[in-house]
C-alpha cells in the first residue's frame, strides 16, 4: 500500500493540463481477445519455476482479496436486484464489446490480459484484467518516482491530442475513494486528483486521475474513458502496463462502458497450456446465450463491489462429499486473479480425501508441495487418466463440471497435484477451473452464468 512518504511527494507533482476530450461516435460492439499468461513462451517454462510463481502470485492475491474484505464487514451475502445500479446503465443497444484474452504468463503476471489502445493517435498496452478491483490505471510518463518494466513503452501523456487529467472538484475525483478504498489528495499548485490504488499485497499505484480516449479496435472506442496515470507504481504487476478494473463500481471500466452496451460481461479464460481462443465481452448479448446455466450473484450492501455466489454442492466422480449441509454456508467468491481455488478446511478435507482415494488406486502418493497438498508421483499426462471429474454446483443448479485439465497441474517434475488448496473461511472460484468455461457476468439481472466449450 502506499505510504504517506510517497503520497507526500506526490502532492508536490504538478503536471502539464491537457487539450479538452474530443467527442467520437460510439460504435455498436466491443470484444476483445483475452490471452493466458503462459501464452508464447510457455515451452521453456521449468515446472517447478512456473509453480512456484503461480503459488506466490496466488497467496499474495489472496492478501488482496482479504483485504478488501477486511474494509467492509461481508457477515452476510444476500441475492440483489442492483437497483442502484441497474437504473442508471439503462443501454441504448444490446450488443457487445469483444476483446480478446490473453493468459499473463509473457508478462510475468499470473493473470489474463488484452490488449487496448490509449490516447489519440492510440498506442496499445497490455493491461491486466480483475474483477476483484474496480479502478482502472496504467503506467505513465514522466514516472516522478517509479515505474516497474513493462512489455510495452510507457504512456506518454504528452503525446495524446485528447488526454486531460481532472482536478480535486471534478465528480470523478468524488468517486475515487469508493472505486479504490483510498481518500484522493490535491497536488500542490495544480488542482490535479492525486488517486492511490493500492491492495493488500502492499503492492499500489498513485498518480493523477486522468481521462482519454479508450479503444478497443479501430471501431470500438470508449471517448471519456477515466483512469489512472500512474507515476509510483511497485508491487506483483509483472510487465503488465497496468490493470483494468471490473468489479462493481462507477468508476470501473464495466460501468463507463455499461451506458451503451448494458451492465454485464463474458469472459472465456483460454487454458494455461495453449493459451489460444479467449474473449472477454462487454455488453448485454454477450451473456444472452441459451447455453449458459445461472445462478443468483450474491453481494452485500456493505461490500457490494465482489462477486459473490452461493456453493451448494460438490461431486467427485458424481457422488456428493460426505458434509455437513452447513459446511457450504461460507462466503464464495468468483475471481478471475485467483489461480487455485480455495475452499474452507472441512470441504477442502472432504475433497482431497475423496479424490485421493480414487487416483491412488493407480499412482502413489507424494509429498505435498507448498499449499498443495493432494499430490502423486506421475506426469500430469499419466495421471490424468485416473482423475475423477469434479462438480462445483451452485445455488439453482448452475455449476462447473471440471475434467482433468481444470482439476491438476506439475507442481515439480514427475510431480501432480490437485489444484485446490485449503483456507480458514471463504471459498474462492480460481481462475484454474474457470478455464475453457464461458462465465457470464449479468449484473442488471443479478446473476452469474456459465456454459461449457467457450473457447480452446
Amino acid at each position: 500500500m502506499g505510504s504517506l512518504w510517497f503520497l507526500g511527494l506526490l502532492l508536490l507533482l504538478v503536471l502539464v493540463s491537457s487539450s479538452t476530450a474530443h467527442v467520437f461516435q460510439e460504435k455498436d460492439s466491443l470484444e476483445l481477445t483475452i490471452y493466458h499468461v503462459k501464452t508464447n513462451n510457455n515451452s521453456s517454462l521449468n515446472p517447478k519455476s512456473h509453480f512456484e510463481d503461480i503459488v506466490t502470485n496466488d497467496n499474495e492475491r489472496l492478501k488482496t482479496l482479504y483485504y478488501t474484505l477486511s474494509q467492509n464487514d461481508t457477515s452476510s451475502t444476500t441475492s440483489s436486484s442492483f437497483s442502484t445500479y441497474s437504473s442508471h446503465h439503462k443501454p441504448t443497444d444490446l450488443k457487445s464489446i469483444n476483446i480478446p484474452l490473453n493468459s499473463g504468463m509473457s508478462i510475468g503476471s499470473g493473470n489474463y490480459y488484452v490488449k487496448v489502445g490509449l490516447g489519440s493517435p492510440p498506442k496499445y498496452y497490455s493491461m491486466i484484467i480483475d474483477t476483484g478491483s474496480s479502478f482502472s490505471w496504467l503506467q505513465c510518463q514522466p514516472c516522478k518516482i517509479y515505474c516497474h518494466n513493462q512489455v510495452d513503452p510507457v504512456f506518454d501523456p504528452k503525446t495524446s491530442k485528447t488526454y486531460k487529467h481532472l482536478t480535486c472538484g471534478s465528480p470523478e475525483c468524488s468517486s475515487v475513494k469508493q472505486a479504490t478504498l483510498n481518500d484522493p489528495f490535491c497536488a500542490a499548485g495544480s488542482d490535479n486528483c492525486i488517486y492511490t490504488a493500492s491492495y493488500g499485497d502492499s503492492s499500489f499505484s498513485i498518480g493523477i486521475l486522468s481521462q482519454d480516449r479508450l479503444t478497443i479496435t479501430q471501431t470500438q472506442i470508449l471517448p471519456s474513458f477515466v483512469y489512472g496515470c500512474g507515476q509510483d507504481n511497485q508491487g506483483l504487476f509483472g510487465r503488465a502496463a497496468g490493470i483494468l478494473g471490473l468489479a462493481r463500481d462507477k468508476l470501473s471500466l464495466l460501468s463507463q462502458a455499461s451506458a451503451k452496451y448494458g451492465y454485464a460481461f463474458s469472459y472465456c479464460l483460454p487454458s494455461a497450456e495453449f493459451g489460444q481462443g479467449g474473449v472477454f465481452s462487454i455488453g448485454t448479448s454477450s451473456v444472452s446465450s441459451p447455453a449458459f446455466k445461472y445462478t443468483p450473484m450474491m453481494t452485500d450492501a456493505k461490500n457490494p463491489s465482489l462477486y459473490f455466489l452461493r456453493l451448494t454442492t460438490i461431486t467427485v466422480g458424481m457422488k456428493p462429499l460426505g458434509v455437513a449441509p452447513t459446511s457450504y454456508r461460507v462466503p464464495c467468491i468468483i475471481d478471475s486473479g485467483t489461480v487455485i481455488t480455495r475452499l474452507p478446511n472441512p470441504l477442502y478435507s472432504a475433497l482431497s480425501q475423496a479424490f485421493a482415494k480414487i487416483v491412488s488406486t493407480k499412482f502413489a502418493k507424494a509429498p505435498a508441495v507448498s499449499i498443495l497438498d493432494t499430490c502423486f508421483k506421475g506426469s500430469p499426462s499419466a495421471v490424468s487418466a485416473a482423475v475423477p471429474h469434479i462438480q462445483l454446483l451452485f445455488q439453482g443448479g448452475a455449476g462447473l463440471n471440471l475434467g482433468p485439465k481444470n482439476l491438476i497441474l506439475e507442481a515439480e517434475k514427475g510431480v501432480t497435484c490437485l489444484a485446490f488448496a485449503a483456507s480458514n473461511e471463504y471459498a474462492i472460484i480460481g481462475n484454474r477451473q474457470q478455464q475453457t468455461y464461458k462465465v457470464a457476468y449479468d449484473i442488471s439481472k443479478s446473476r452469474i452464468g456459465f456454459a461449457p466449450g467457450g473457447c480452446r
